[in-house]
């Protein structure tokens, strides 16, 4: 029983792992980023347009800042209200 409770505990560690992907050892890469996916509505492919995985990675990372920075901003109002 305690291997699979180790095992939840090593994903849940795994998500949270905040070392840069070329650190991480073999097998614990995260699934690619899809820049079509993470900004819908555009004529061109950005996946060709951005092929480098740091690239990516980079928007990505700010997309979920933005989103988190409005969440922020967001209760800020609500707050004051």
């Amino acid at each position: 029983m305690e291997s699979s409770n180790s095992k939840v505990e090593s994903s849940k560690i795994e998500e949270n792992d905040p070392r840069p992907e070329e650190i991480r050892p073999e097998g614990e890469k995260k699934r690619e980023v899809d820049l079509n996916a993470l900004f819908p509505g555009k004529d061109y492919d950005l996946n060709r347009l951005f092929p480098d995985e740091g690239t990516k990675k980079l928007l990505h990372e700010l997309k979920r800042n933005k989103r988190d920075i409005d969440r922020f901003i967001k209760g800020l109002d609500l707050e004051e209200e």
